[in-house]
């Protein structure tokens, strides 16, 4: 028969145990390095005077990030007509220069004022940090928040750019939201969609809309653990290669956000956000989330087209501007 002693050892073993494994799933985090780290709500303590308006906008993950490189005067004066956010990473100078020097160009339309944004978190290299700086003091177009820049992050850099719009852009009357490897046809999102001489719209979102449900397989790109995402079917979203909305969106995004559990995929969590919104977002078939290959008359009847390189954008943009003139 074991003695009381070894009794109350073993017990004492089991109780340090528990909580160990208690505290481990409780506590909240805010660090985000690799794979997303979905904040978890501590228990409310109870106390006479709360209610139940306190508990529901109590934050379910606050963004407590901070902007360690920022453009907050970019939108001073005239509002931009068009703000574009483009998510990138440090190693992409090249891409980013290309499109500052292609489609992104803020001068490209001088009765219009377009301003181009790229997103960026913190890199774990310090060096990249560094050149991503000094890029930073040349074009002042480059707004980084100290989250740890990574695929499984990519949510955290939109809803960056959501919260930078909503705070320092609230005028401007319409965002873009795309990629460092996509080509958009400027002249098609201005002037066959958005249209500057219309009455702006409000609640307007629109790209090529998916309608899909979680991949369960671990190998995918795209896998969605059942804990993360039980249902079996998306709300429609967006393709995050590109998508339109109006500027009144962005705050309600990321108001939405801090109350909605975290999703790795960027444009899923943003169609969840949609659908607790209201908003559906429309289908336009000029959004392409694909490769096509160039043909002047097919690139002219698009907004977006994937897996663009920097090279591939210079050229597609010199002969697409030097053959206006021609007809298909």
């Amino acid at each position: 028969m074991p003695s009381k002693v070894s009794c109350l050892y073993l017990l004492t073993v089991v109780c340090w145990a528990s909580a160990l494994w208690y505290l481990s799933i409780s506590r909240p985090t805010s660090t985000y390095v690799g794979h997303m780290s979905v904040p978890i709500r501590k228990t409310a303590k109870t106390h006479k005077n709360i209610t139940f308006t306190n508990i529901r906008t109590r934050p379910l993950n606050p963004h407590t990030f901070e902007f360690v490189i920022n453009e907050p005067k970019k939108c001073e004066g005239v509002a931009p007509f068009l703000v574009i956010l483009i998510s990138t990473t440090h190693k992409e100078f090249d891409a980013r220069q290309a499109i500052r020097e292609t489609w992104g160009d803020e001068s490209t339309f001088s009765d219009i004022r377009i301003l181009t944004i790229f997103l960026l978190g913190r890199n774990t290299d310090a060096v990249l940090n560094q050149m991503v700086e000094q890029e930073s003091q040349i074009f002042h177009d480059i707004v980084v928040e100290n989250f740890i820049d990574s695929y499984h992050n990519l949510t955290l850099k939109t809803m960056m750019g959501m919260r930078w719009v909503a705070t320092f852009c609230p005028k401007a009357q319409y965002i873009m939201k795309t990629d460092s490897d996509i080509f958009v046809n400027m002249d098609n999102l201005i002037f066959k969609l958005l249209k500057p001489n219309t009455k702006p719209r409000r609640r307007y979102f629109t790209g090529y809309v998916i309608n899909g449900g979680p991949i369960r397989d671990m190998r995918s790109k795209w896998y969605m653990p059942r804990d993360l995402y039980p249902d079996s079917k998306y709300p429609p979203f967006c393709s995050g290669t590109g998508y339109v909305f109006s500027a009144d969106v962005a705050e309600l995004i990321y108001k939405t956000s801090l109350h909605t559990r975290l999703l790795h995929l960027e444009d899923v969590y943003v169609g969840l956000c949609l659908r607790k919104l209201g908003i559906h977002p429309y289908q336009n078939s000029g959004f392409n989330h694909w490769k096509m290959a160039y043909s002047l008359c097919r690139y002219r009847r698009v907004i977006t087209v994937h897996q663009i390189s920097p090279e591939e954008m210079h050229r597609i943009w010199n002969d697409m501007s030097s053959k206006k003139h021609l007809r298909c």
